[in-house]
């Protein structure tokens, strides 16, 4: 009652108020910049999402950033933790590297919940690079690249206050606060905590639909800046606490843990991060910069999942030397350096311990050749050594090519190694009854061997102006051959997961088209089809990769009012998701009362949201997720007998909680 009492207060605002709106480099920017940017002069096939773009719609965090991206699918990892997992070229976030400002930032420990802990208000934009990513960032980009930039102190507003609360029970408030110290330094204090304390079970499975959750996240940076001198350099210190609860409605930690009373699960988190990047310009050679990166982490994650139990620690460290410099001339680029990446995991599974230390060191030189009309190109290759990695190279290509005006033609091509952490990755299958089988292949990896992949990009963007309105349309392939992977053979039975390495073929293949136009003044129109044709050879046959749609459609369409000279305006923005069919693990075994069908069927969602602008000081918004309520029939298996062989809660292909209606607040000083 109290949620739907604030969300109404909201709307009545929103509606009858008084009727009172950090880019990649390159990137034109025509009359009117777009909230979501794609360059005809870069190299890589790559689309800023600028903050305009973050506030069509909640955003909470980062996992929720990408609902209105045509480049990024989102899906709930299964029917209990509320985790939202992205995929690019049909690929799980595990084989993106993501990263924070450029440095490594969601890796080993952090797979499963780390792009949770990013939250919106502190995104000043993000990059989305499709392919292999650059060779300077490391050697485990396989699909592509997410760097985060977080807000500045020296150019974000002194002061923003956001505050949010939804229907199924979850509130945020968010505070940014900057200040500068002097004309050089700036630092910034930036707040954020959610809680969502109310237990809901709407399809009546006797378990919560979403967790119950609590987090603090605090974030202090500081910034210098001398264009006298030319050093610039950035200090960041973070705390993170994250604690969820999730299960059957009756299940009490203090008096049901480790017992068969009621099946529960709690995942308590805390992650602590300090970082330093330390760049200088040469004064009397601009072209010429040298920087040095540096960033610890701590990452702490007690867990249990009904009786198993999963413990995870990281300690990391990660340090990147760069220079950058020309050859004769500015057509002739290029960046060399080297980097140290460290790792200490203590690990349990129950009482196996799976405790190691990871560490690398690499050398790597990126040359760009662009001769300012109509060609560029970007060839990296790094050599890096690792204790369970060994020696390796790691080559990489971009090529870009404007056959005429508004044309871009690109391809790509590059190899990625990454070792798989089968468990911090794969957690929510603990929510089942399925043992778990490592088949110990003499590797260093939990007796795997690392994972080994090509990925081949082809891409062609073509603008255009039709009556007089402009507009874009793209086609992407991507294809990534794996040379070795390590299987999460869900096909074999339902009552086991076998982690494996391949013994065959595994291929990912993605064709994207891409039409966007502006049909009227103020209203766009953004669409996409992506077909992927995912295959994997299993132990019992090839089968299309599981919960993998091999058919979407997305389409957003965007509308704002005129602005007027006190900032007021509004802005309405609606999206469509079509989800195809979807191969579902194998349950054929089970008894029938407990089997799915191989495939599951298409749906569609649909979301929304309305911006009241009233100041450049003040707006509130309010908006629907799954706004036609579709939900999956049957989200856990065998919900009933959750302690018993054929419980399952990782079969999720569609949402579980239907609609889910928000409203919000935004108050900024500039």
């Amino acid at each position: 009652m109290k949620t739907k009492t604030i969300l109404l207060l909201l709307l009545l605002l929103v509606t009858f108020g008084s009727y009172s709106q950090d880019t990649l480099q390159e990137i034109k920017v025509q009359s009117k910049r777009k909230a979501l940017q794609k360059s005809y002069t870069l190299t890589a096939n790559s689309t800023l999402v600028t903050k305009k773009e973050l506030l069509k719609a909640a955003c909470c965090n980062l996992a929720e950033s990408f609902e209105t991206n045509p480049s990024i699918d989102v899906n709930f990892s299964d029917a209990l933790t509320g985790t939202k997992q992205i995929k690019m070229l049909g690929l799980t976030s595990p084989y993106l590297m993501i990263t924070q400002e450029n440095v490594p930032s969601v890796r080993g420990a952090s797979q499963a919940f780390g792009l949770s802990f990013t939250p919106g208000p502190w995104i000043e934009s993000i990059q989305i690079s499709k392919g292999a990513g650059s060779v300077v960032n490391g050697f485990e980009s396989i699909s592509g690249q997410i760097n985060t930039e977080l807000v500045k102190p020296l150019t974000d507003g002194p002061v923003l206050l956001n505050a949010y609360g939804s229907t199924d029970s979850r509130f945020e408030l968010n505070g940014n606060f900057n200040t500068k110290l002097s004309d050089k330094w700036a630092t910034s204090l930036l707040l954020h905590g959610n809680i969502r304390d109310s237990k809901m079970d709407r399809n009546h499975d006797g378990f919560l639909d979403n967790p119950l959750q609590k987090q603090i996240n605090l974030l202090n940076r500081y910034q210098y800046y001398n264009a006298e001198t030319g050093w610039v350099s950035f200090i960041n210190f973070q705390f993170m606490d994250d604690k969820k609860q999730m299960g059957q409605l009756q299940f009490n930690p203090d008096t049901d843990k480790g017992t068969t009373n009621f099946w529960g699960s709690e995942i308590d988190t805390k992650k602590v991060d300090v970082s330093t990047k330390i760049g200088y310009v040469f004064k009397d050679k601009p072209f010429q910069s040298i920087g040095f990166q540096n960033a610890f982490s701590s990452y702490n994650q007690d867990s249990y999942f009904g009786l198993n139990g999963y413990t995870i620690k990281q300690n990391s460290f990660y340090s990147n030397l760069i220079f950058n410099s020309i050859i004769d001339n500015d057509r002739n680029k290029f960046a060399t350096g080297l980097n140290f990446t460290y790792d200490d995991y203590s690990e349990f599974v129950n009482t196996t311990d799976y405790s190691r230390i990871d560490n690398t060191v690499g050398a790597f030189f990126e040359y760009t050749f662009d001769n300012q009309d109509d060609f560029s190109l970007i060839l990296g290759g790094r050599v890096d050594y690792g204790n369970r990695l060994g020696v390796f190279a790691t080559p990489r290509l971009h090529l870009k090519y404007n056959p005429w005006e508004k044309g871009v033609l690109r391809a790509s091509v590059g190899r990625g190694k990454r070792p798989a952490n089968i468990f911090a990755e794969n957690q929510n299958l603990f929510a089942s009854s399925r043992m778990f089988d490592v088949v110990n292949a003499g590797g260093k990896l939990y007796g795997l061997d690392p994972e080994i992949a090509w990925n081949y990009g082809l891409s062609f963007m073509q603008g255009f102006k039709l009556f007089n309105r402009k507009g874009d349309v793209t086609a992407d392939f991507y294809r990534t051959n794996f040379q070795n992977q390590i299987v999460v053979d869900v096909m074999e039975s339902p009552q086991s997961v076998v982690f494996h390495n391949l013994d065959g073929a595994s291929y990912a293949n993605s064709f994207q088209l891409e039409f966007n136009y502006e049909l009227a003044k103020h209203l766009e129109l953004r669409s996409a089809y992506k077909y992927y044709d995912i295959k994997t050879d299993y132990l019992s046959g090839k089968y299309q990769r599981p919960l993998q749609a091999a058919h979407r459609f997305f389409a957003n369409l965007g509308y704002e009012t005129q602005l007027l000279d006190k900032g007021q305006q509004w802005k309405f923005d609606f999206t469509y998701n079509w989800i195809g069919e979807q191969q579902l693990p194998y349950t054929a075994s089970n008894p029938v009362a407990y089997q799915l069908p191989e495939q599951s069927p298409a749906y569609s969602l649909m979301n929304a949201q309305i911006t009241r602008v009233f100041s450049s000081t003040f707006e509130a918004y309010v908006g629907g997720e799954n706004i036609g309520n579709y939900t999956q029939k049957t989200a856990i298996v065998d919900a009933q007998n959750p302690f018993g062989t054929y419980f399952d809660a990782t079969m999720l292909y569609a949402p579980v909680f239907g609609q889910m209606y928000y409203a919000g607040l935004r108050f900024k000083i500039k």
